[in-house]
């Protein structure tokens, strides 16, 4: 791992090669060094023991320089008005080295048009004894998803800079857990974005009610496509294949004319007529029937249900429709009512405001976004007012027959049965460990560290 200088002896240098070495490992371990020269031979890959085997053995060598201690790793982040170089100078180096390290680092990336909370690892080493300055060692800023810039001292004390790039492949990943805190949560502790979690959470919203139905140890399972570094971080996600939440299971399918939809076990269409809950997130406040009005203080009918939600929170269409109403309705304020088919309709109370475009005559499709809570009329907070109505009578929207969706036949379900038995295959493996779950695969992968040279 020593730098080749051919007019130079190469041992000479060793112990103060390794004092760089030390830096640029500890900040970059599980990273993939993409050679920049053509010429530059490729490294044999290490895995991770011996990856750390280095480390230690380079801040063994790194203990042994007088007048400092061994280098140690500093996490820092940038602070609302920071400039990179005040971000830089708090690891307790001089300003000047902080301004030579940020001035370095300007022929990689924008150190001018830096973002509050942007966050870099830097190696100090400390001066033993009273008296005396810390000295940067090394530095590691990440750029983007798979890639990241570095700095490491070199034998003769000038910084180097270092362009890293993970490699991405694509996989499928099989995720499955517990549900502790919430599903957001637990699903990204294998893996999944936040991207892919509300996907799940949309796809649940015909049958399941996030606040009511689930509890802390309900089990979940995931398959979706992502791209993912060697490291094991997801760049991107694709769609999910499979969702399970306490045994409802629903699979991804390309019917014949190019639409796709999601389907449970027996090839039913699992997109219900109408949404359970037409905002994310939110939970039921109040339900539907005779209580005491908050703002006027006497019993009377509450004919709808609900939900306590932040202001500003999108409110979804619970079907596909037509707008009936967007406007003002006393005491209901911003009211939006959506006509579906068969004589159903739904009606949104208490929004702040309307979604662009959103007048009556206007089409909308099953989770568009068509409002936002509010507190507009007689409200005492931010909430949403949902009313379901059935051929001009309310209808309580807890538990309401509402009708179901298409079931595959012929063709179709066959094609359907086979990518079941294909998805199904891949919970069985992973269930026995055949298949492990590639999340972990990813954590594990072999590294090879390689120089880029500027």
């Amino acid at each position: 791992m020593q730098e080749f200088d051919p007019r130079r002896p190469t041992l000479r240098y060793a112990p103060r090669l390794m004092v760089g070495l030390g830096g640029i490992c500890a900040l970059a371990l599980g990273w993939k060094l993409t050679a920049a020269e053509a010429t530059a031979p490729t490294p044999p890959p290490m895995d991770a023991a011996a990856i750390v085997a280095l480390q230690h053995e380079a801040f063994a060598q790194a203990e042994a320089q007088p007048g400092f201690t061994r280098p140690e790793n500093v996490a820092v982040k940038v602070l609302p008005g920071d400039t990179l170089e005040a971000a830089v100078a708090r690891t307790g180096i001089p300003l000047e080295e902080a301004r030579q390290a940020v001035n370095t680092l300007g022929a990689a990336m924008d150190t001018v048009h830096i973002k509050a909370g942007m966050t870099f690892d830097a190696a100090i080493a400390r001066p033993e004894g009273e008296g005396g300055q810390a000295r940067l060692v090394g530095l590691s800023l990440r750029t983007g998803p798979a890639t990241a810039v570095t700095l490491s001292r070199t034998f003769d004390g000038a910084l180097r800079l270092r362009e890293m790039e993970e490699a991405i492949r694509d996989e499928t990943t099989v995720a499955q857990g517990q549900i502790h805190g919430s599903l957001y949560e637990s699903a990204a502790e294998l893996g999944a974005t936040s991207a892919v979690t509300a996907q799940v959470v949309k796809l649940f919203a015909h049958k399941l009610d996030f606040q009511r139905d689930i509890k802390a140890g309900d089990e979940f399972k995931l398959i979706f496509d992502r791209k993912v570094t060697e490291s094991g971080r997801t760049v991107e996600t694709g769609e999910v294949e499979y969702a399970e939440v306490k045994g409802v299971k629903f699979y991804r399918f390309e019917r014949k004319d190019g639409s796709v939809d999601y389907f449970d076990e027996d090839g039913k269409n699992v997109r219900g007529f109408l949404l359970r809950t037409p905002v994310d997130g939110a939970r039921i406040t109040s339900t539907f029937g005779r209580r005491r009005h908050p703002v006027l203080g006497y019993t009377r009918a509450h004919q709808g249900v609900d939900f306590g939600a932040g202001a500003g929170t999108p409110i979804l269409s619970a079907g596909d429709g037509v707008i009936v109403e967007a406007r003002r309705w006393g005491g209901y304020g911003n009211w939006v009512r959506v006509r579906h088919a068969n004589g159903w309709e739904t009606g949104y109370a208490h929004t702040s405001r309307f979604a662009k475009g959103i007048r009556a005559g206007v089409r909308v499709k099953q989770g568009q976004v068509i409002a936002y809570v509010g507190s507009t009329g007689l409200s005492t907070g931010p909430h949403l007012h949902y009313e379901v109505w059935r051929n001009g009578q309310r209808v309580n929207p807890i538990g309401a027959k509402v009708p179901q969706g298409t079931i595959l036949a012929g063709a179709e379900l066959n094609a359907f049965k086979a990518k079941k038995g294909r998805i199904d295959a891949l919970l069985a493996a992973n269930a026995t460990g055949e298949g492990a779950t590639k999340l972990a695969a990813a954590e594990t992968d072999t590294v090879q560290l390689a120089d880029l040279r500027r």
